[in-house]
């Protein structure tokens, strides 16, 4: 086999190893400032599950009327982070606690929401939320929704990150800002050491 076919077989085998994880927490502008930081996700996209409408827009979306969430599409390596790890993560930058809200976001695209993808994912967020509800972690009763995953709609392209492109605004520095900074310190282990492994 040529170097240039072992590369490609190689590379391959590695996509062959990666996960997909959509999580819904409120506004994705936030969840995709998280996550993007995080070692071992090497794509992250912003879009809608969740609803009854196929390729919805944003503006449809935000009026509540076609039961989509905006969820995070996370892609992950899970030799280097496993998905219960980026469950863990998910449920200490939003709040589980509220029904389809998220602060001052109100609505059902809002609600916090678990889409599984297979028997394993479902056991996984189950026994992690059963944990943090025995815990009492976050002084009232998780409202996460654990749902079967049906479809994905990537949102739009102004969308992609955001808190990147709009640091100085209002959003961005009182709701983004101090999100990522809770990661940044509940989880400096977990904390992209470079940018080299982030693949959009």
């Amino acid at each position: 086999m040529s170097p240039n076919r072992m590369r490609k077989a190689a590379s391959m085998k590695d996509t062959e190893r990666l996960e997909v994880a959509r999580l819904g927490g409120g506004c994705f502008w936030c969840t995709e400032a998280v996550f993007s930081q995080v070692q071992g996700v090497v794509k992250v996209e912003s879009g809608y599950s969740g609803g009854q409408v196929a390729n919805p827009t944003y503006k449809q979306v935000s009026t509540g009327t076609t039961g989509h969430a905006e969820v995070l599409q996370i892609t992950f390596d899970p030799r280097i982070v496993s998905f219960r790890e980026i469950l863990v993560i998910y449920f200490d930058t939003h709040d589980p606690t509220t029904l389809n809200r998220q602060g001052n976001d109100v609505g059902t695209q809002y609600r916090s929401v678990i889409f599984y993808h297979d028997s394993k994912q479902k056991a996984t967020a189950d026994r992690l939320i059963a944990e943090l509800q025995k815990k009492k972690a976050f002084g009232a009763p998780i409202v996460t929704a654990v749902e079967p995953f049906t479809a994905f709609f990537k949102a739009e392209d102004y969308h992609r990150d955001y808190f990147q492109r709009h640091p100085d605004e209002d959003y961005s520095q009182f709701i983004i800002a101090p999100k990522l900074l809770k990661f940044k310190q509940h989880f400096p282990q977990k904390l992209r050491s470079t940018s080299s492994d982030k693949k959009h």
